[in-house]
Parts: C-alpha cells; sequence; structure tokens
C-alpha cells in the first residue's frame, strides 16, 4: 500500500485554459522540455520548419491552428508525475472543456498580457467556475508590450469575480522586459533571451539589497518603479492563502514568456508546491480515498479515429482511486458487466504507449468497442462505485443534415452517432418520423465545421448542413403526464425526440418557453437531458 501512496501522492493533475493565441501551447511545450519528455519544443506557427504543436494532432487542428479536442500529456519533474490535460481554446468546444476539467484537479489560466480577459477566457473560466477547482494563472508574453499590470489584474477581479495575488511581478514589458521579482523571496530573477526551443537560459538571482548589482542589471529608471510597485503591492493585494487557492477563491498570478522562458519553470516549481494531489471524489454521497480504495475511473472523452491506421475508438479514463493493472477485471458499473480493459493506453498527442499501470490522478485510454459512454464508472469487481455524471450542455445552434450522396446512408448513419457518442454534437430526429430526418444540435458554431469535415475525412460521406433558426431547446421532465400530440405550442416551436426516444421542444424565442408553460398546465420543462 505504501508504494501505491507514494505514487498517487506524485501526481499533479490539470487542464490548461485560455483564450486562443494567448500561447497555451508553448507553454505546455515549455513544460514537457523542463521534464525532458521532449528535446526541442517545435515552433508552433512555424510554417517554415512545419512542425506541429505536441498537443495537436487532428488534421483539422493543424489546418486552422486551434486545439478542438483535448489531450493528455504525461511527463516527471521533480519528483512530481504530471498529467497535462489540454482543453480547446475556442468557446464553441466549451462543453469538451467542462468534462476536461472533471478529469483534473485543478486549472492553469493562461492570459495573454497586451489583451487581457478576453471573450473566451470569460466562458471557459464559467466552466471551472462549475468545479469550483483551484485556478492558477499565467500572464503571458511580457516580452511584447503588455498592458498596466494593477490593471490586469483589477480585470481578473472584476470579470471573473475571482480575489488576486500576484506571487512574482514583471520588471517593464516588450524591449524593457527584464525579468521578474520575487515576493516571497525578496529578490529579482534576471534572465538573457534563451534560443528558441531549448531551456538552457541564463538566470541571475539578486537581493533586493544589492542595490549596485540591480542597477547595474535592470537600471535606475526599472529600480525606481519596481521599488513604487512592492510598496503599492503589499499595500493593496490580498494576502497569499493556501486554503482560499485551494477552494478555487483566490488565483496565484505569475507573469512571463512561454515563447522566451521566462518564468517557466519558477511558475512550474510553484505549482507543484502549491497543487494537491488527486482527491477524494463522490460517490453516491460517499467520498471515495484514492489511497484507500482499491482501482476506480470514470469516462470523461470518447474520441474516435484519433489514428487513421487504426481506425478505432478510445475511452478516456480519469482513475480516481487505487492503482489500475493492465490483466485485471473490472467491472462497468453502467453496463452491468465484468471486463478487461482492452489495450490500455497512455497518449501523447498521437504517439501512443502501452501501459501495465497506473494509478490515481492518472489518464488512461482504453480501446471501446463502443460500450461506453461519457460519464461512465469502472471499479474492482467487489465494489459499488459509480461517480456523478457529466452535464449535457444545452445546444444553442441547430441544422438539418443530409448525406449528398443517398447509396451512403449506413456510413453516414454510423458517423453521426460515433461523433455524437463523443460528445461533440447531439443528434435529434423529427418528432414520430424515425431517423429519416437527423437534426443536429451544437454549443457553438464551429462544431459543424468539425463534423463536416470529419463525417468526409473519416467516414467519406459528404453532407449538406441546412442552419435551423431554433436557438433554445428544452427536455419534457413530465413526459409520462404529458400527452404530446395534444401539446399546445407556439408558431415558433418544434417537436423533435433524441435517439432514446426522450420527446424535446425547439423554440427560436426565449419568450415562447413560458408561453408553452402557460398554455399546458403542468408541463415540466428542463435544460438538461436526462439521458
Amino acid at each position: 500500500m505504501s508504494n501505491i501512496a507514494e505514487e498517487i501522492n506524485k501526481r499533479r493533475t490539470f487542464a490548461i485554459i485560455s483564450h486562443p493565441d494567448a500561447g497555451k501551447t508553448t507553454l505546455t511545450e515549455k513544460f514537457l522540455l523542463y521534464g525532458g519528455a521532449i528535446n526541442l519544443a517545435g515552433s508552433v506557427k512555424g510554417k517554415a520548419t512545419a512542425r506541429h504543436a505536441v498537443s495537436d494532432w487532428m488534421e483539422i487542428e493543424k489546418e486552422r491552428g486551434i486545439s478542438v479536442t483535448s489531450s493528455v500529456l504525461q511527463f516527471n519533474y521533480a519528483d512530481c508525475c504530471i498529467n497535462i490535460l489540454d482543453t480547446p481554446g475556442h468557446q464553441d468546444f466549451s462543453e469538451d472543456t467542462y468534462r476536461t476539467l472533471m478529469a483534473a484537479d485543478s486549472a492553469v489560466m493562461v492570459i495573454d498580457a497586451s489583451k487581457g480577459v478576453e471573450a473566451q477566457t470569460r466562458k471557459l473560466f464559467k466552466v471551472c467556475g462549475m468545479r469550483g477547482i483551484p485556478i492558477f494563472t499565467f500572464i503571458n508574453k511580457m516580452d511584447r508590450d503588455a498592458n498596466d499590470t494593477f490593471e490586469l489584474l483589477d480585470e481578473i477581479e472584476k470579470e471573473l469575480g475571482i480575489a488576486t495575488c500576484p506571487v512574482n511581478w514583471p520588471i517593464g514589458s516588450g524591449k524593457r522586459f527584464k525579468g521578474v521579482y520575487d515576493r516571497h523571496e525578496k529578490h529579482v530573477l534576471t534572465y538573457s533571451d534563451t534560443q528558441k526551443g531549448t531551456k538552457e537560459g541564463e538566470t541571475t538571482v539578486i537581493s533586493m539589497e544589492d542595490e549596485a548589482l540591480l542597477l547595474e542589471s535592470i537600471g535606475d529608471e526599472a529600480l525606481s518603479v519596481l521599488k513604487d510597485e512592492i510598496a503599492l503591492l503589499d499595500g493593496a493585494s490580498a494576502e497569499f492563502d493556501l486554503e482560499a487557492v485551494r477552494k478555487g477563491k483566490l488565483t496565484p498570478v505569475f507573469f512571463g514568456s512561454a515563447l522566451t522562458n521566462f518564468g517557466v519553470e519558477i511558475f512550474l516549481q510553484n505549482f507543484l508546491k502549491m497543487a494537491t494531489a488527486p482527491l477524494p471524489r463522490s460517490s453516491q454521497g460517499e467520498l471515495i480515498d484514492p489511497v484507500e480504495n482499491a482501482f476506480s475511473a470514470f469516462v470523461f472523452k470518447i474520441q474516435a479515429n484519433m489514428n487513421k491506421a487504426h481506425r478505432d475508438r478510445i475511452a478516456f479514463m480519469r482513475i480516481c482511486s487505487g492503482r489500475f493493472d493492465a490483466g485485471a477485471e473490472v467491472k462497468h458499473v453502467q453496463g452491468g458487466k465484468v471486463m478487461r480493459l482492452s489495450q490500455p493506453q497512455q497518449i501523447m498527442a498521437d504517439e501512443r504507449k502501452i501501459l501495465n499501470e497506473a494509478y490515481a490522478g492518472d489518464i488512461i485510454g482504453v480501446f471501446d468497442p463502443g460500450i461506453f459512454s461519457i460519464g461512465d464508472t469502472v471499479c474492482a469487481p467487489k465494489d459499488n462505485i459509480c461517480y456523478e455524471g457529466i452535464p449535457t450542455f444545452a445546444p444553442e445552434h441547430f441544422a438539418r443534415v443530409r448525406q449528398v450522396d443517398t447509396m451512403k446512408r449506413q456510413q453516414f448513419i454510423k458517423g453521426v452517432n460515433q461523433i455524437a457518442q463523443e460528445g461533440a454534437i447531439q443528434i435529434f430526429q423529427e418528432f414520430n418520423t424515425g431517423m429519416e430526418e437527423i437534426i443536429v444540435g451544437v454549443v457553438g458554431v464551429l462544431q459543424f465545421d468539425v463534423l463536416k469535415y470529419r463525417l468526409e475525412n473519416e467516414y467519406n460521406v459528404e453532407i449538406k448542413l441546412e442552419p435551423l433558426p431554433y436557438e433554445h431547446i428544452r427536455w419534457i421532465e413530465n413526459r409520462d403526464e404529458v400527452d404530446l400530440e395534444k401539446l399546445s405550442g407556439t408558431s415558433d416551436m418544434k417537436k423533435i425526440q433524441d435517439l432514446k426516444g426522450n420527446p424535446l421542444l425547439l423554440f427560436i424565442n426565449q419568450w415562447s418557453i413560458g408561453m408553452t408553460q402557460e398554455r399546458n398546465k403542468g408541463l415540466v420543462l428542463s435544460e438538461f437531458g436526462r439521458g
């Protein structure tokens, strides 16, 4: 048991969230560089080198330079085993981000110093807040001209509703960026520029008491500004409180530049001290201890056709307790079956490594013959663990989908169903007409492009999308008490059903929802499906 406890206590599992282009992928690569997982960070946007980010693997991601799926990266650093869950930066994929955050113990929020809190950051942060997990902020791109530092902190507090506590403080920005001041140690760290893609950069530590060396290194003006800002900071900013950090009420803030490696390692070192090892999770009102309990995990993501050569489907599981052994029998709670998990592997972008064992905090991918759904629990055969399901976001955009070649109906139905099982889209059909008419609902319109792209490339099916004007969807909670044929709705209402036969109503206008409820006494509508 002590070996299991030791392994689990080493684990730190976190998700990285950011607005597109805030530098999340570059930061991830630098972490991997420090952990020795890669030797050279590829220039993500460098068309000349044509090297793509380690964490982006789907073709559409490479073409567009955005992450639309979440990948998992594991590396070791300073006696810790770190699992990074990379999330889509685009708000159209916030549902995927939410599922990924269910598997993480904390989140790292990357903010562009010259842009501050952007629209997508707000939405992703809200998703974070729903989980109440610790959030660590890395304000990136200090090597470019940045917004006023105090204003940046103010913006985080106002826009995101979380208190900030700067752990270090930048000295200048852009060409005048000299390094950072460590508030706890009361010393200045200056940097020499590193060569692109390497981690060897000279860091010089200078005590605040060594005035002569400080003047020589950062200059009179920068030192004078720094002293003023420190005095202001000490009087105005929130005290560091680890308990508040772990409750998601206070975010420690770090400044640096992922591209030039300024402040990345300091951030990583501090993060590992502040972040927790895997914590207990709730199953039917009971807390499941990561160390004391036998193996248990839940499925938070399903991905088909990750590798065209494999044509397979992978279920990603977050291990919540105990040790996973590759050959051991486990119980699939929702399926009611005892089985062995097939081809357990760790997936670093599109590279795979077969695993013999893994521990609470780790993410494993297993071959899915089509039996797993998002939110499913697997555990030791004797146990009766069932983790809380992952809620489904209500789609906000709808389209009718038809395949161009009617001879490819079978591939079309298979493709749409598989992509829906991954949680990327939700599919519905006209009420009482069967699968002839398929309506797709998505949280963000970009998901339509991904659907079209994937059906063409993975299933060889060309489709036509006809946008529908509906914006609001409601499930009928008390369907057994309602005669759907006689339901009196509004002119902008449409009756549909999901694949399990649950009836739903689509509306163009928000006010029509209330009117329909008024016209049908006792009708109970819900924004969430009951699965």
